[in-house]
């Protein structure tokens, strides 16, 4: 299992889980509009191939869900709480798909370790950068995404997913859920080539690419751009967009 292995173990691993996606993923696109109504924007704007970070803000239990179908072309992987793989059918699911476990409330740095090397390897790797969902709004985040990004050179994409808080009220209507998943203009942080960065910098460019995550949040969805709202006070200087 993805949460037993070691580092070095789980990457060498990939390719196995690979496999299983390649199967599960066609099978999750073809269920999922069955309870939840998906529109997608911006979908070029996610790179086809190479480290990619997508950052998202947090919602709902459905937004690794709705991103993974959301991408056609390409294999999220995701943390996930540690408690979630011991949920029966959904700590199955995480584990054939070789999501990766994170334990909230503490500096967990097996699950940074793992980020860093998941995207050195070439993959896309989903964060939410705030650390837990929040549906009323953007909270601010902690520099955990920041510094992954700058240790692989990572592009970053800007996910915002919007319209899916409401997921649970819909289905017991017996309506079915919705999200729209906008995907944002990529960027890279800039390092100048520095292998660390200053926890003050990171900081910096945590804020600079949330503000990005809240530019692309739609106007009728503002609300949700929470601590980040003052758009209009936006920096850039620390990001390079591709």
């Amino acid at each position: 299992m993805s949460n037993e292995l070691s580092i070095e173990e789980y990457i060498a691993r990939q390719p196995q889980y690979e496999r299983a996606r390649r199967i599960m993923h066609p099978l999750l696109r073809a269920v999922v509009p069955s309870f939840c109504k998906v529109e997608v924007a911006g979908l070029k704007n996610v790179p086809r191939h190479g480290s990619t970070c997508l950052m998202i803000n947090h919602v709902s239990y459905l937004d690794p869900i709705v991103v993974t179908v959301s991408i056609p072309f390409r294999h999220t992987i995701s943390l996930s709480k540690v408690e979630n793989f011991s949920i029966p059918v959904a700590g199955w699911f995480l584990r054939q798909w070789g999501h990766y476990p994170i334990h909230r409330g503490e500096y967990d740095r097996k699950a940074l370790l793992q980020t860093i090397e998941l995207l050195k390897s070439g993959q896309l790797v989903l964060m939410a950068p705030e650390g837990t969902r929040h549906p009323g709004g953007m909270q601010r985040a902690k520099e955990g995404m920041a510094y992954v990004a700058t240790k692989a050179d990572a592009v970053i994409v800007p996910a915002a997913i919007c319209g899916a808080e409401d997921w649970r009220r819909r289905l017991k209507r017996f309506r079915r859920a919705y999200a729209k998943v906008v995907f944002g203009a990529p960027f890279r942080l800039r390092t100048e080539g520095r292998r660390r960065i200053p926890r003050a910098e990171l900081a910096e460019m945590t804020a600079q690419s949330l503000y990005q995550l809240a530019l692309t949040i739609p106007d009728e969805y503002a609300h949700l751009r929470g601590f980040y709202s003052d758009v209009e006070n936006a920096r850039a200087d620390s990001l390079e967009f591709l």
